[in-house]
C-alpha cells in the first residue's frame, strides 16, 4: 500500500531528506513550508499522515496542529500528525500533547524510524 504524506517543514533540505526517505517507505509525499501553506494543502488533497516541523515562520508547528485539530472538519482534523523536532522532547511533551500530535520523532531521524510511524500510524487510521 502507498501512503499519501504531507511534509511541512521550512527548511528545505529537511524536506528533501524526508521526501527521499518516504520514497523508499513507498509513499507519495506534498510539502508546505509553513504551516498555512499546509492548510491550504488539506483543502486540495487527502492525506494519509503529516510530519509536522515545529519551528517555522508564518505559522508555527504547533499553531497549525491546534488549528486542524480545533476547526478543520472530519476527516482532516483526525489524520495523524507527527511532530519532527531538534528540541529535547522532555522539556516540550506536554505542549505537544495539548496541540494535538499524534507521534514525536526527534532530529536526525532514520528510515527505519520514519517507516515504522508511518505503518504504524496509517494502519491505525485505516482501521477506524
Amino acid at each position: 500500500m502507498t501512503y499519501h504524506i504531507l511534509v511541512v517543514d521550512d527548511i528545505f533540505v529537511n524536506r528533501l531528506l524526508l521526501t527521499e526517505i518516504l520514497k523508499k517507505i513507498p509513499a507519495t509525499y506534498a510539502q508546505a513550508d509553513n504551516g498555512k501553506k499546509a492548510i491550504e494543502l488539506l483543502s486540495k488533497e487527502k492525506f494519509d499522515a503529516i510530519f509536522m516541523d515545529i519551528e517555522m515562520p508564518v505559522m508555527n508547528g504547533l499553531e497549525t496542529t491546534r488549528y486542524i485539530r480545533e476547526k478543520l472538519p472530519s476527516p482532516i482534523n483526525k489524520i495523524p500528525i507527527i511532530a519532527l523536532t531538534a528540541h529535547n522532547p522532555q522539556n516540550f511533551f506536554s505542549d505537544f500533547e495539548d496541540a494535538g500530535f499524534d507521534e514525536l520523532i526527534t532530529k536526525p531521524y532514520s528510515i527505519e524510524k520514519i517507516a515504522r510511524v508511518v505503518e504504524s500510524i496509517c494502519n491505525l487510521t485505516k482501521s477506524i
